[in-house]
This record gives C-alpha cells, structure tokens and sequence, in this order.
C-alpha cells in the first residue's frame, strides 16, 4: 500500500486540530486559576462559600494554576469550559473515534454539560472526520444540580450539592456562545434543556454511540440510564464522570444489576469510569 503525503499530513492535522481543542476547553493554554484548591472538602458549604469570587481575597486564596491537577480534572476551573480534565477528554476522543471507525450507529450525547466543553470536543471529532449524519446533545438543567428535597434519594439528600450551584449552574444561552466560539454551534449540535426526569424520556434521540454521564447524583444518573441507556447500540460506550461519589456509584451498580450488565467497567482515572456495550 501507498501512503501519499497528503493522506500524513490530514492525519496529522487532525491529531494537531483535536489536540488543541483539548488544550483550550481545559485552559492549559492560560492556565485560569481554580475555583476551590485541591483537596478542598466542597461538601463544606461555609468554606464553599468562602471561595466565591465575590468573596474577601485574591486569586492566590482560591488556588494556583497546576498542570497535573488540570490532566486530571481535580480542580474547578474560573473560566476553562470543562473541569473533566484531558484524561477524561482523552477518553471520550477513544471512545469517539472507536465508533466511527467500528461504524456503531448512534448520535452522542453528555447528561450534565456545565459550560459544554466535553460536548464542544465531541463535535470537534466529528468536524475532524468529516462526519455529518450524527449530532451531538447537550443535556442539562442548565440551571444547576437540583435542589433536593426529603423526597430525594438519601445519597443526594446528604451531599446538598445544590449549595454550590453558584459555580456548577451554567445558562443554556452561556454554552451556546461558548459552543459558537469554536465555529462550531449548527445543527449538529441539540440542547435538552430541563431536568432529565422530564426531557430524557420522550427526547427525540433514536440511537447513541457514546452515551456520557455528568450528573453528579443517584437521580440524575438514574434517570439518564432508565432513559437513554436502551437506545445506546452495541458497541457504543457508556461513560461515567463522577464514579467516585458515591451516589452516583449506587445508581450505575444499581442499574447494571437489575438489568443484567456485565460488562467490565473500565477505570478512566480517578473519577472516572466506562464499558462498552456488547449485548
């Protein structure tokens, strides 16, 4: 076989055009100061508070820039559009491209998107390749994680993660500029705007390739697989962001054991988690 010179340089144009998309919606490029310092206890609703940006001190208060932490996603950036890091982002670019390659059948789609930017690297994979027949869904509250209530499951009753939506709610009209300054807002791109228990079940989605999960709580990730986890194809990849909180751990063991999956759950990095569908 015969590789021309024009098929290495697409190649590696592609790779160079991935590459930096990753770079900017982490912020290494900058390097933004976090939100709350590693290691932070963001469960404390006082020293939460204490790091708003209104509050009394300087960046300095609120944490340095590290590279690691950033590859990993342990910190809470000011102003970079996603807080998964760039193995999680390395991730989804497997799992993505393993699809297109496999021709597994299906759109894509991340439950939880705070300001969009894992959505904003899904749509970027598919520029990169040429793809125009799957789109990618945004689907958020875009408001925030809900508010619980005595009604709630008692692992999210306990976290109140809603205390910190100052710096977890991010507006549908916020994600959309944020997609645009990538050129890349079209019709590709599909909001669910609402809380999953409302949008999920009747979303107009036949197929998923990459169905990834953002949602932080028992409910929420509950929700997204009751819903959306029948329509992922076989082969298609199921993603799990927040793994290592414990609610959202109870909800996907919960799920896989009433129905039945097996298949083996992959460790992405700290937090994060996945498997592929083979049945």
């Amino acid at each position: 076989m015969i590789i021309q010179l024009g098929d290495i340089v697409t190649v590696q144009t592609h790779e160079l055009y991935v590459d930096l998309i990753k770079r900017v919606v982490t912020n290494t490029i900058y390097g933004d100061h976090p939100t709350f310092p590693v290691g932070m206890n963001v469960l404390d609703k006082d020293l939460a508070d204490s790091m708003r940006p209104d509050a009394p001190g300087s960046a300095v208060d609120h944490g340095t820039f590290d590279a690691g932490h950033r590859a990993e996603g342990l910190d809470v950036p000011t102003v970079a559009h996603t807080m998964i890091g760039l193995h999680r982002l390395d991730n989804i670019q497997k799992c993505v491209e393993q699809v297109l390659r496999d021709g597994v059948p299906g759109d894509f789609i991340e439950t939880g998107v705070w300001r969009g930017g894992a959505c904003i690297l899904m749509r970027a994979l598919l520029k990169a390749h040429g793809v125009e027949d799957r789109n990618v869904w945004l689907a958020d509250s875009f408001a925030g994680v809900p508010v619980t209530s005595e009604d709630s499951h008692p692992l999210d009753q306990a976290m109140e993660f809603h205390n910190l939506n100052w710096v977890l709610s991010c507006s549908e009209e916020q994600v959309r500029q944020n997609v645009a300054r990538y050129g890349l807002l079209d019709d590709q791109v599909k909001f669910l705007p609402g809380m999953f228990a409302d949008t999920l079940p009747n979303a107009p989605i036949d197929e998923l390739a990459v169905l990834r999960l953002d949602g932080d709580l028992y409910e929420s990730t509950m929700d997204a697989l009751v819903n959306l986890y029948p329509k992922v194809s076989v082969g298609g990849f199921v993603i799990v962001d927040d793994y290592l909180i414990p609610a959202c751990k109870q909800a996907v063991h919960d799920y896989r054991n009433e129905h039945g999956i097996d298949e083996p759950i992959e460790t992405v990095d700290v937090t994060g988690v996945y498997w592929r569908r083979a049945h």
